[in-house]
């Protein structure tokens, strides 16, 4: 764990969100580099068992890239600049809830609940065991498995509860860290609107979104596809979590067929991103994740994507 010392859609004009006062009237295409880079430092946390200790947050490069891509889709789809602005800002801190993530605490107790086929998000969760009171996953989780957990070497303390809560409880962490930057945000000129959480959580939390704009929906489902084509194609992940030896672009692209027909994305989105995956500046995002060029197999794959038509999913 790394860690240092101190030292095309109409947009509509009905519950569209107040100009942010970070934008003026002509806001230019992305944030600046040093106020992203303030954004992402609000990922990293002192370390609660470690004086003058602070973790690096662990999600910094995959929200910044992540962003990268999402601010490409919705001008693509055709989101006003001072909105996509504000977009951009949820889309860098959309990971939040997972500051403080302790790497081999967090895989361990992850990596355990994955062999023994345990949800480990809170949808997922409450399909299998539906009398779970709402938005206690992380207790239930505790009271079901904190046994099993202790045995495995694996103190059931605040550090390892909030481990557990990165995942099952995720919106309530994401409030917690919320609160506590939001004066800071504040302080740099940046007013914070609450679609932008809404679109934070939809990955964890759709139903949050079921009575919403369908502009806001629509980002927020343009968030979930980028975030997982990011993280398919992130090499540094793929090793951490999921043991992958490479990455595919094509099982990238399969997973967000999957989250197509599952309903979590619309046709519109996918088409979008896969529009732009023949453009360069979307794929050099992807390499960087990659930390290599796509194979001439990749890029003849890419552009077989080009030629076949999209069907409406049943």
């Amino acid at each position: 764990m790394p860690i240092t010392h101190h030292s095309q859609h109409k947009t509509g004009t009905l519950n569209q969100p107040k100009r942010s006062r970070l934008t003026g009237p002509h806001p230019p295409p992305r944030l600046h580099k040093s106020l992203r880079d303030k954004l992402l430092s609000f990922y990293d946390y002192p370390h609660p068992k470690k004086p003058n200790t602070i973790i690096q947050g662990y999600d910094k490069t995959h929200a910044r890239r992540t962003a990268a891509l999402c601010v490409l889709v919705a001008k693509q789809l055709g989101h006003p600049p001072d909105r996509v602005r504000n977009y951009e800002i949820a889309c860098l801190l959309h990971d939040l809830g997972r500051a403080g993530l302790d790497q081999q605490l967090f895989g361990s107790i992850w990596s355990w609940a994955k062999k023994k086929h345990i949800p480990t998000r809170p949808r997922e969760w409450r399909a299998i065991y539906p009398n779970t009171p709402y938005g206690y996953e992380t207790e239930d989780f505790l009271n079901r498995y904190g046994k099993d957990l202790t045995q495995q070497g694996i103190s059931i303390d605040p550090w390892t509860i909030a481990q557990i809560e990165m995942r099952l409880g995720f919106a309530r962490r994401l409030r917690k860290q919320l609160r506590t930057i939001k004066p800071r945000l504040t302080m740099m000129g940046i007013q914070w609107m609450p679609w932008m959480e809404r679109v934070m959580l939809y990955y964890y939390y759709p139903e949050k979104l079921s009575h919403t704009s369908r502009w806001v929906h629509e980002l927020a489902e343009i968030l979930v596809a980028c975030e997982q084509l990011e993280a398919y194609n992130n090499k540094r992940r793929g090793r951490d979590y999921y043991a992958r030896s490479h990455e595919s672009l094509k099982e990238a692209i399969q997973y967000l067929e999957g989250l197509q027909t599952e309903g979590l994305i619309q046709l519109n989105v996918f088409y979008a991103i896969r529009k732009l995956i023949n453009k360069k500046s979307f794929q050099n995002i992807l390499t960087e994740a990659r930390g290599k060029n796509f194979t001439k197999h990749e890029l003849g794959y890419i552009q077989q994507l080009q030629k076949v038509p999209i069907q409406c999913q049943s």
